[in-house]
């Protein structure tokens, strides 16, 4: 799990090296803190450390909880009742007992690892939870250009363990995303890849009422497209798509279909584009700078930014210490230096800096 397949050393040109380096970058999804790993320090498996962020150049990370997995997981279909791999895992990683049983526990045992990071490490990392820690983040990061800026969010929201209140919970416990599903239904609404296909449930609805009262980002990458349809009509707030791919660019069950996408873009939505192959058909970087290319035709510049979905048992062409790859492929491309440095970053930065709580 979390391979890197045809690792090679960035080579890039003289001008995708210098842009790299004055980049705003951003991704908005990456499962590091599901595993047993000292994010303080670079490993030797996996994707994702607050070395290998400053390698990359990245300025802001989003940490997304992963609390339940199906066993058997595909993108086709998968029974909520299935057995749950995250279970095993807490159990076999020693996690604390109370993770044994309750999704909100594990979503908060998680995130505590953000906080412990942002605590012992205040020189590299920074947590944000405001638009102010995200104004004071950027303007401390003028100085220091390898300061990380951290948010947390949540794989699926089966981490409220079925009660409205566990929002409010989760974010006093810093969670600024939610998603609404994962893999499977749950009990606001269906899955993509679930057995129903159901949209957004009563409990569903009052929960995204909750969610937005709190200014927290909802992200709808593995809801049902009902669900994601329906979330879009009660909204006033715009979606993020987290970590996908285009499913005219690539016609994969784990993506939804381009009318959506542009449904949620017109109401000022991100769309974020995964670097694995279930997402984009392929996991070179010039597979990737191809989805963005389709995105920004489809959606606009403005709507497109990067879901890497690193440390999400997926295999990638490389990990975070080398996004310069990603640049070199998108000029390639031919995408401009603007579009470039919109959908590297300055996106998720303007996204967030107009979403996040005062």
């Amino acid at each position: 799990m979390n391979l890197i397949d045809g690792h090679k050393s960035a080579t890039s040109a003289v001008r995708a090296a210098e842009l790299h380096k004055t980049l705003i970058i951003g991704d908005w999804h990456a499962d590091s803190t599901l595993w047993k790993r000292d994010l303080a320090k670079q490993a030797a498996r996996g994707h994702v450390d607050i070395p290998r962020l400053q390698k990359g150049n990245v300025a802001i990370q989003m940490f997304t909880t992963v609390t339940k997995s199906p066993a058997g997981q595909n993108y086709q279909y998968n029974e909520t009742s299935a057995s749950d791999n995250i279970t095993r895992l807490a159990i076999t990683q020693l996690w604390p007992v109370a993770t044994w049983r309750s999704l909100t526990a594990r979503a908060i045992f998680q995130a505590k690892k953000i906080h412990q990071l942002a605590e012992h490490q205040p020189q590299k990392f920074r947590l944000i939870r405001s638009k102010g820690d995200l104004n004071a983040f950027f303007q401390d990061r003028a100085d220091k250009p390898g300061l990380v800026g951290g948010l947390i969010g949540t794989e699926g929201s089966h981490a409220l363990d079925g009660k409205l209140e566990n929002i409010q919970l989760l974010f006093d416990h810093g969670f600024r995303m939610m998603s609404l599903q994962h893999f499977f239904d749950n009990k606001l609404g269906g899955s993509l890849h679930g057995s129903s296909q159901s949209g957004l449930s009563e409990f569903g609805r009052q929960a995204v009422m909750k969610m937005h009262a709190l200014g927290i980002i909802i992200d709808v990458s593995h809801s049902s497209e009902r669900v994601a349809e329906d979330v879009l009509a009660i909204s006033e707030r715009p979606l993020v798509v987290s970590h996908t791919g285009f499913k005219g660019h690539c016609d994969s069950p784990r993506n939804i279909g381009d009318e959506l996408m542009q449904a949620i873009a017109r109401k000022g939505g991100l769309i974020a584009v995964g670097y694995w192959d279930g997402a984009i058909c392929g996991n070179s970087p010039g597979k990737i700078a191809e989805a963005i290319n389709y995105g920004i035709n489809l959606v606009g510049s403005e709507h497109v930014s990067l879901g890497s979905d690193f440390d999400g048992s997926v295999t990638t062409a490389f990990d975070t210490s080398e996004l310069v790859l990603i640049t070199q492929a998108l000029l390639d491309a031919g995408i401009s230096e603007s579009d470039i440095r919109k959908v590297m970053g300055e996106n998720m930065r303007r996204f967030l800096g107009e979403n996040l709580p005062d």
